[in-house]
């Protein structure tokens, strides 16, 4: 019997070694573990709208063949990434959202902001480790790079002209302090205005 109360007290004192480690402190093993923060943002930094509306949405309405089937499908389809009947994750797109003229006064942000078009924007900057394409699943996973993609390899390569604009654009926030719209933005175009100008690259 002494024994046994013997080993039992070693188990207790091995359990409570271990729940110390596990969070607890050394004064009460089984108190919550001390408290904890996050490291701070490094930059408040925002993507480009104009960029996204123009340059992005179209490829997720493009048709796109998948490497290895053959087969062709937009990635706002259905059973993919379609905002009311899609299978593909978090990312959601709704197919018919509307260009918005982001010169038009009556376009305000807060109007811009409860648009279908910026409900695709939000989602697809959801999918975006800012300034990190290669960290960010909007790019990794059509290029099945080190992620599962269940619509399979979309892009051939990183430098596929779709791969180019969703890198340039993730590489390419607002400045620090201005919002989506600012019309920093605008350099993203060649020429520099994005009702006339083609989608840069590089």
């Amino acid at each position: 019997m002494v024994k046994q109360f013997w080993q039992s007290g070693v188990t207790l004192l091995a359990l409570a070694g271990l729940l110390a480690a596990c969070g607890g402190n050394s004064a009460n093993p089984l108190a919550n573990p001390p408290a904890i923060s996050n490291p701070g943002v490094l930059a408040n930094q925002i993507l480009s709208f104009a960029y996204f509306q123009k340059c992005i949405n179209p490829v997720f309405l493009a048709q796109l063949q998948s490497q290895q089937s053959g087969l062709t499908n937009t990635c706002a389809g259905s059973g993919c990434h379609a905002d009311a009947t899609g299978a593909g994750g978090a990312l959601r797109i709704v197919a018919d959202a509307a260009l918005l003229d982001l010169s038009d006064p009556a376009n305000t942000a807060a109007v811009i902001r409860a648009s279908a078009m910026y409900k695709n924007f939000y989602s697809a900057k959801g999918e975006v480790i800012i300034g990190a394409p290669t960290q960010s699943r909007l790019l990794n996973k059509p290029l099945l790079r080190g992620v599962l993609h269940g619509g399979g390899l979309i892009f051939s390569s990183a430098s596929d002209p779709n791969a180019l604009l969703f890198s340039y654009w993730i590489s390419h926030p607002m400045p620090v302090g201005q919002d989506e719209f600012s019309t920093a933005g605008n350099s993203m175009f060649t020429p520099a205005d994005p009702k006339v100008g083609t989608c840069n690259t590089q």
